[in-house]
């Protein structure tokens, strides 16, 4: 039955309408009788477009498999003639219904066994190698885990009861580091310096330079995780000297230990070649001045004659001030973040009680010490302190620069040991230069 075109047209559509004219004679085509002329038809890649051609698939091929009335749409897919044989494509798959393996055994079972995985003539005992080992039967996932014995329990776990509470993990500080452990390695830290300060001041010497060894160190391998390799040998020995130089001969020669440190990184980076030369350069600069330069004046703090171990005293206990007072206030009253995208947990309030609490205790400790009135020694508490704070900034914004939470964790709560300097480093230089306008140096 033929049904008019519902969009207008005269002629009818459905199975009633003619087929269209081919482009080629037409042929009387059987199933299977066709095929797509193999590779040896067009033995050039230029003659593939002839793929495309509708009289490349008129060419009439025999039938492979004469006598049957299953037909395929594609040739034999290798070399030479099919094989000859009985017809095995309406027989069941070999090894009975489901079989996962194909071969010439209808009948048998696959080898290895009953649920053997791999096929071939092995016993499932026996495989070549351990990458093709036999799954073994495994646990059912849905089961429970067994329940240990009633005598005994699972180690590191006991039994919560109303007099035995279970362990509670300890919370981290708002300030995210181990408060008594910062608060112990802070301890210790103050008195590796007091005590060679005040007995042996040489040995305060030795301190320093270790320290500042440290410190490079720990910034070397910093910056290597921004593509830079500074020369670690040539640093570690240009700040040691730099620091010798301030202690025995002052500022001049503190300019000219520098001066001998980034020469000393340019000469000995020669020797790697010319590839990132400029990078290597300028990370060791930074280094040199921001490590060893600026110790070199907590040298000349101490080496002041008859109060430099005074004067190195003033100026940690400021530091200290600022840096505890400010960690109070801002755990306390911290709402308003100061530095969000460098520091973001310094807030105003922070920055305000370690202003206030540096310029307290400096007031009354240069009073005590060297006799200076009280609101020039405030001054210098204010001063220390925002030194201090823009000095934790710039390793800050370092850290931040080069993806890193700590320069290293050497100090327990602490991090690095840069973590610790980063302060005083920027406040030895600003509380040389107040001291020596407050307090003249002596002789």
């Amino acid at each position: 039955m033929s049904h008019p075109d519902p969009y207008g047209g005269a002629e009818p559509r459905g199975w009633d309408r003619p087929a269209p004219a081919l482009p080629w004679p037409e042929t009387d085509l059987e199933p299977g009788s066709w095929q797509r002329p193999g590779p040896d038809a067009h033995p050039h890649p230029a003659d593939a477009g002839a793929y495309a051609r509708p009289e490349t698939y008129a060419r009439p091929v025999a039938d492979p498999y004469p006598g049957t009335t299953r037909r395929h749409d594609a040739a034999w897919p290798y070399d030479g003639p099919p094989p000859a044989g009985r017809d095995r494509r309406d027989e069941p798959a070999p090894g009975g219904p489901g079989a996962p393996w194909g071969g010439d055994r209808p009948d048998e079972p696959a080898p290895g066994g009953p649920g053997a995985p791999w096929g071939g003539d092995r016993p499932d005992d026996e495989y070549p190698t351990a990458q093709i080992a036999p799954v073994r039967d495994e646990p059912v996932r849905d089961e429970p885990a067994p329940e240990p014995s009633a005598g005994r329990r699972a180690r590191g776990r006991r039994r919560a009861s109303a007099d035995r509470p279970p362990t509670a993990v300890p919370a981290a500080s708002r300030a995210g580091r181990n408060l008594p452990a910062a608060i112990g390695v802070g301890v210790a830290l103050g008195a590796l310096i007091v005590v060679p300060l005040f007995f042996f001041l040489p040995a305060f010497l030795a301190v320093l330079a270790a320290a500042v060894a440290i410190g490079i160190g720990e910034m070397a391998r910093a910056v290597r995780r921004s593509g830079a390799h500074p020369p670690l040998v040539p640093l570690a020995a240009g700040g040691v000297l730099t620091v010798g130089l301030a202690w025995f001969a002052g500022p001049d020669a503190l300019c000219l230990g520098l001066l001998v440190t980034v020469l000393g990184t340019m000469i000995w980076r020669l020797g790697d070649g010319p590839g990132n030369y400029q990078r290597d350069l300028t990370a060791a600069t930074l280094i040199a001045v921001y490590v060893p330069f600026l110790a070199g004046f907590a040298a000349l703090l101490a080496a002041a004659p008859d109060d430099g171990h005074l004067r190195v005293l003033v100026t940690l206990v400021a530091v200290v001030l600022s840096d505890t007072g400010g960690y109070a206030a801002g755990v306390a009253f911290g709402k308003h973040p100061m530095a969000p995208t460098i520091s973001p947990k310094k807030s105003w309030e922070g920055f305000a009680g370690s202003v206030t609490a540096a310029a307290v205790g400096s007031a009354v400790l240069l009073w005590l010490l060297f006799d200076v009135a009280p609101w020039w020694g405030a001054l210098f508490g204010t001063a220390i302190s925002c030194a201090a704070v823009l000095g934790d900034l710039a390793e800050s914004m370092i850290k931040r620069d080069l993806g890193v939470k700590d320069m290293s964790n050497l100090l327990p709560g602490h991090g690095g040991l840069m973590d610790r300097l980063d302060s005083i480093l920027f406040a030895v230089p600003t509380a040389y230069l107040l001291l020596a306008v407050f307090v003249p140096v002596a002789g």
